[in-house]
């Protein structure tokens, strides 16, 4: 009789909880299939999640679970995160971590508490992604404000396959390394930081996408005059870090990663991939476009607030170039409105991020994954992760199944926002603590999929 491994008894456990609930319909069903979408009066068949309505994507009542479930309409096999929700680790969505990919045909039930707040969920599998597999995952709290969700992302007439392997060249399909790539048209934006030069963009999308829409003919949303708006911003990016511009409307800053802050006002504010922004707003009568722009470049995008009878002006697609985001002045500003409570860390580990752009190569602690260093913790244990960006690319970094506190940036220590994604810019360095949770293997990556796709991850393994 053949032995049970812990890896087969840990994914057999995963099979048994993942199994549709017999007898018990879910409260929300998610479909994986394919639109087609009008991108600037060409039609694109791309990737999606879509609920029972067909409307991309999943909203909560306040208080409810997540009861979900999930069906793959697709020709290939696919797995969901939930991105800044904390299930148990058998339902979080990593493809063999330890739960298996979901067949064509087959659905999957899931069944957890839900984390109030704006968060997003995507397949985690860096192709899918660029094809757009991800959707809005809101769930909503008691609010008299009326709600907009920004959902931000980068688009390519060209299959997304091809897309990664032009930017990595080759090395992310099937372990092929192509060697050295041209980097002529690659539309990478150099910028210079120290006298080094700073890559703030792989690859030039076809569009940019706000709610599957560009500016082309952006989503119109009708609100009251002199009403309080709750704009709820998710950067579901697969390589672009956008700044969100309210323009003439100063807006305050409610929460970031679904987790509130301290408020801060203002009219631009950075938005890496993977990471969502909760804005305040008050609008005047009038179109007010609020507008995300493509860091280091002039391509931009968004979608229009305006008041009934308000007059609507085209919104060119390119503007002034955006600077790029070569410090932490933002992160450094926001505070936690609840933080950790303050206790000695007992594990502080540094993670370095490095790597290249000829070989296309991105690393944790000089490793990729397969030869990745775990980071390792009990449970319960307060825990201080340095982030030392070694690279001139920034790396948004996200953790899953938990909530961190950023710390430092630098200049010493503050009681910053809760988040599960940070940006560690180009030569930086950020801290961020948290308390170990459940036992098990949790993935820690960097949330631009062409360095993900190249192997930019490793475990945090709780015991």
């Amino acid at each position: 009789m053949p032995q049970l491994t812990r890896r087969g008894f840990i994914a057999s456990a995963a099979c048994l909880a993942l199994s549709p609930r017999p007898g018990l319909a879910a409260t929300h069903s998610l479909t994986a299939t394919t639109r087609v979408l009008d991108i600037n009066g060409r039609a694109a068949t791309v990737l999606g999640l879509v609920d029972a309505q067909g409307r991309p994507g999943l909203t909560l009542d306040p208080g409810a679970r997540f009861a979900v479930d999930l069906t793959n309409a697709l020709d290939m096999e696919t797995l969901i995160h939930w991105h800044g929700q904390i299930p148990p680790n058998a339902q979080d969505g990593v493809p063999g971590m330890p739960a298996p990919l979901l067949r064509p045909g087959e659905t999957r039930s899931y069944d957890f508490a839900a984390r109030p707040g704006t968060h997003w969920m995507h397949a985690h599998i860096p192709a899918q992604e660029v094809g757009l597999l991800a959707a809005p995952l809101i769930v909503r709290e008691a609010t008299d404000r009326q709600e907009v969700t920004l959902f931000l992302h980068d688009f390519s007439f060209t299959p997304a396959e091809e897309v990664l392997a032009t930017i990595t060249g080759g090395m992310a399909m099937a372990g092929h390394d192509m060697g050295a790539m041209d980097m002529e048209g690659m539309g990478h934006d150099m910028s210079k930081m120290g006298g080094m030069a700073m890559d703030l963009n792989d690859f030039d999308f076809d569009a940019y996408l706000a709610n599957d829409r560009t500016l082309d003919d952006p989503q119109v949303v009708t609100v009251d005059p002199d009403a309080e708006v709750l704009l709820r911003i998710v950067n579901a990016g697969s390589a672009t870090v956008f700044w969100i511009d309210t323009g003439a409307l100063t807006a305050t800053v409610l929460a970031v990663d679904g987790e509130k802050v301290q408020p801060l006002t203002g009219t631009r504010f950075g938005l890496a991939m993977g990471q969502r922004l909760d804005l305040g707003l008050n609008i005047p009568r009038g179109a007010h476009p609020i507008l995300a722009l493509r860091e280091g470049a002039v391509e931009r995008t968004g979608i229009i607030l305006a008041t009934p009878g308000a007059k609507v002006a085209k919104v060119a697609p390119t503007g002034d170039l955006t600077p790029g985001w070569s410090d932490l002045t933002q992160e450094s500003a926001l505070r936690a409105l609840v933080p950790l409570t303050p206790r000695p860390a007992t594990q502080t580990p540094m993670v370095m991020l490095g790597g290249q752009m000829m070989p296309y190569r991105w690393t944790l602690d000089g490793a990729v994954w397969g030869d990745h260093k775990p980071l390792r913790a009990t449970s319960g244990q307060r825990v201080e992760v340095m982030f030392h960006n070694m690279s001139m690319m920034s790396h948004p970094m996200h953790l899953h199944g938990h909530k961190f506190q950023v710390v430092d940036t630098g200049a010493g220590r503050f009681a910053g926002a809760l988040r599960d994604t940070v940006l560690v810019p180009p030569m930086g360095m950020v801290t961020v603590a948290l308390d170990a949770g459940e036992a098990a293997s949790w993935m820690l990556h960097c949330h631009h999929m062409a360095h993900l796709a190249t192997g930019m991850m490793t475990e945090f393994i709780v015991s």
